[in-house]
């Protein structure tokens, strides 16, 4: 089947909020409901122009997002991009869409001005780390975190 990359949209609420809590439930971590209204509404909110979502959705249904964030840079003279959140469901892994949805923010960074693309994950994500070498460079920089 295929997987169709798009912008993610204010009919698609419903849908979000349960991918981005599988998301965040595997990472173990749970967020109030104000939160989750606060982010959607600014993702799909123009007037946040640094802030973006993608979805990829097959057959009608979603099976992944990305969520990816513009920012300004000290060493650049061009902002940069973090990739924040990216998820597929369990059933759609595997069928390329994590690394369309990474490609799809790739493109959108490219066409912006914005070639430096960055994301954290776990050490221990090694099935999605296998994607992430094919396709990034991995770094030696460790995250600290108040």
């Amino acid at each position: 089947m295929t997987v169709t990359i798009r912008p993610l949209g204010a009919a698609d609420s419903a849908e979000w909020r349960e991918m981005w809590t599988a998301y965040l439930a595997f990472y173990g971590t749970t967020l109030p409901g104000i939160v989750f209204d606060t982010t959607f509404a600014r993702l799909i909110d123009p007037a946040h122009e640094e802030r973006h979502a993608l979805v990829a959705e097959r057959d009608g249904r979603l099976i992944g997002l990305v969520h990816y964030i513009y920012h300004a840079h000290n060493w650049r003279t061009e902002d940069v991009c973090y990739l924040q959140d990216l998820f597929v469901s369990a059933e759609a892994r595997g069928s390329g869409a994590g690394r369309a949805l990474i490609e799809a923010v790739y493109a959108a960074a490219d066409a912006n001005g914005t070639p430096s693309v960055y994301w954290m994950t776990q050490e221990s994500n090694a099935t999605a780390r296998a994607l992430y070498d094919s396709i990034a460079t991995l770094t030696p920089f460790v995250k600290y975190l108040r």
